[in-house]
């Protein structure tokens, strides 16, 4: 009998310790207010150690406990600044989206857009992986330019949609050469064709109209392969692709035609 009831006492104590501990913890994690200009500050402070993890939870605390005030606009762009520098890039964009979505007004909106686009452009991965990302960053860059087309951030917006389209045609240069090289002719036809008609700007124009007199040229197509050839040897007379071209109607026996603009004018209407 004194057996039973002496297991009382320590079983209360185990679960006033049990409670203690947890009262500890509640205590640890308790909201505590503090002005918003000096969560700001402290912020503000991480981000100049490079501490971006440190200075995004501030931030967003800014927000958290000040959310109608003139500091949470702010603390909501830092923390997607914070989050773009830490590269976590996929939270950065988050963060943006919402803060497009709640201060479309805003004189800050362009610079949100544009930090928007460049957390996409900063993803962008090499043309022999998937290029869905490419393909984001060049829409989101268009839109910086569309929406704030006098604004700072357009013209490097403007910039990086060049080299992100010179990303792209590169893609389809890669798929075409590999379909090239397995003899599948029509398959590589098909993405040369598409950089010269959606990447005419790029670099790649000149190799992709000389693997179009590669193909047909294999395929015994000889009126296309010359016309690939003409366009080329017209826009670009002194590249070495013209010079490999040239010399492949030569083996082939094909007499290249002239360099005359009116049959030229003809040559490229028929490559579309």
């Amino acid at each position: 009998m004194p057996c039973r009831f002496s297991r009382l006492p320590l079983a209360a104590l185990l679960l006033a310790s049990a409670l203690t501990a947890c009262s500890s913890t509640k205590t640890e994690d308790q909201y505590v207010e503090r002005p918003a200009e000096q969560i700001y500050q402290e912020a503000d402070a991480a981000m100049r150690e490079e501490r971006f993890k440190v200075a995004a939870k501030l931030y967003d605390e800014v927000e958290r406990q000040h959310p109608y005030s003139e500091w949470a606009g702010k603390a909501q762009i830092m923390a997607a600044y914070a989050h773009y520098q830490d590269l976590k890039y996929d939270d950065a964009i988050l963060a943006l989206d919402r803060y497009i979505q709640l201060h479309p007004g805003s004189p800050d909106v362009s610079y949100a857009y544009y930090m928007r686009a460049l957390s996409y452009y900063e993803q962008i991965t090499d043309v022999r992986r998937d290029q869905r990302m490419t393909r984001l960053a060049l829409d989101a860059l268009s839109e910086v330019v569309r929406r704030f087309p006098d604004s700072q951030y357009a013209r490097d917006a403007k910039i990086k949609i060049d080299l992100t389209n010179d990303h792209l045609a590169g893609k389809e240069m890669e798929v075409g050469r590999f379909y090239l090289k397995q003899g599948q002719y029509t398959a590589a036809i098909g993405r040369f064709r598409t950089v010269i008609e959606n990447y005419q700007t790029t670099s790649h124009v000149p190799e992709a109209l000389h693997r179009l007199v590669e193909c047909y040229l294999a395929l015994g197509i000889t009126d296309e392969a010359k016309t690939a050839a003409a366009v080329l040897g017209h826009n670009f007379p002194g590249s070495e692709w013209y010079t490999d071209s040239y010399a492949l109607l030569v083996d082939a026996n094909v007499r290249p035609e002239r360099n005359e603009k009116s049959w030229i004018s003809r040559a490229w209407s028929s490559l579309f």
